[in-house]
């Protein structure tokens, strides 16, 4: 296999990067590459810049507001933004509701929504997965009964992540009980200001606020608000789910984080060496370097062969979550006790400044959040049945 760029994506990616370091603000750069928070104000920052340019949106056909970028192109410009430090894309509008409403939204959806998920004026969470339905998510119980023009939403989501944001959600609802169990769900899309809808806070173990869980009590939202076909909402999350998960592999920002693990390993001595210079650490991160660059020749197969994600998005996501937790834990070993001590509103140690070199503070939290990245999208125990199920094991 011919690994090397083509000339023009080779320009492209130059020009790419090119306009990052131009037009990224310092000071977000420099959140991003920290591992610190970024508010939602910087991130509609960075998308207005996007939106300038012409390219906010990069996996969106030119039709309906998006670059038009190929297959090669969009992975190109995700990758290169990641290492250099752009905020992460909020994927839930963007990577994950659009490409239904491309397929299946009707003309109005399309004109009331895809212009303002461009612009982040539409902030969005996503309503999957419940108390007792996760992996296992053709369980979902949360019911919503059709009353004359308006459905009427009951129940309660879990993992709302982004919701306390959020001022638009799509999500999954029971709509017939007595039908197969992926077979009797729709999709619904409304305001998280309708009246009946309470958001929850839910503070994760790296002391931050990121996901939430939802309550819907008696929410009526207009017949309009449904997505496609009545009782077809399974197969559009599946459509939805193959987008997230290759999402989820994040190869950019991997490698961005590479390149920080080398630097910081070359700086932190033991016994009087670089941490790089002792065989066993440098041994696991070149073998976490070589697994990474199989994962992106295996994003790149899966963009020449072309179509919706199939089976390759499984695979992304279980080998790209993988890596990135390994990463933290080598962060983790490299920073040795600097990495221990935080305080989950500053990154800090009670407050005070930091103990040890700079970016310490941020490792251990963000060594706890990236527990999460096998679990959510699917986990990786079901990818992996799913991959199985797909090859006839």
């Amino acid at each position: 296999m011919d690994l090397r760029y083509p000339e023009r994506v080779a320009r492209f990616a130059d020009e790419v990067r090119a306009f990052v370091r131009k037009e990224l603000p310092p000071e977000i750069r420099d959140k991003v590459q920290r591992r610190q928070k970024v508010s939602v104000e910087e991130v509609k920052l960075w998308q207005s810049k996007l939106c300038s340019r012409g390219w906010a949106c990069p996996g969106w056909p030119k039709e309906h507001g998006g670059p038009g970028f190929d297959a090669l192109e969009r992975m190109i410009f995700d990758n290169v933004t990641n290492e250099e430090g752009a905020p992460t894309v909020v994927p839930f509008g963007e990577v994950m509701f659009a490409p239904v409403l491309f397929a299946v939204g009707s003309p109005e959806q399309k004109a009331h929504f895809l212009p303002k998920i461009r612009t982040l004026d539409y902030w969005f969470c996503q309503g999957f997965s419940e108390p007792g339905s996760g992996s296992d998510l053709a369980s979902l119980r949360t019911r919503a009964v059709l009353e004359g023009d308006e459905w009427v939403i009951n129940g309660q989501k879990m993992w709302t992540s982004g919701a306390h944001n959020a001022n638009y959600i799509f999500m999954l609802v029971r709509t017939d009980p007595d039908a197969k169990l992926q077979e009797g769900i729709s999709m619904l899309v409304f305001p998280m200001s309708t009246p009946g809808v309470t958001v929850r806070p839910i503070v994760t173990m790296d002391g931050e606020h990121h996901t939430n869980e939802t309550f819907f009590d008696n929410v009526r939202v207009p017949k309009t608000a449904m997505i496609g076909e009545v009782n077809k909402g399974w197969t559009y999350a599946k459509l939805l789910l193959g987008h997230e998960r290759t999402s989820i592999a994040r190869i950019g920002q991997s490698k961005r984080e590479l390149g920080r693990l080398k630097a910081l390993a070359s700086e932190q001595s033991t016994n009087g060496l670089p941490l790089m210079n002792h065989a066993p650490f440098r041994d696991r991160v070149a073998a976490v370097e070589i697994e990474l660059m199989a994962l992106e020749i295996t994003a790149m197969r899966a963009i020449a062969k072309g179509g919706s994600p199939g089976v390759e998005a499984n695979l992304l996501k279980v080998k790209g979550s993988e890596l990135q937790q390994r990463l933290t834990e080598l962060f983790m070993d490299a920073a040795g006790p600097y990495g221990l001590p935080f305080d989950p509103e500053r990154g800090l140690e009670n407050g005070n400044e930091p103990i040890g070199f700079d970016e310490a503070a941020s490792l251990g939290p963000n060594y706890l959040m990236t527990r999460v990245v096998t679990i959510y999208g699917g986990s990786n125990e079901i990818q992996r049945n799913i991959v199985s199920k797909t090859l006839g094991l």
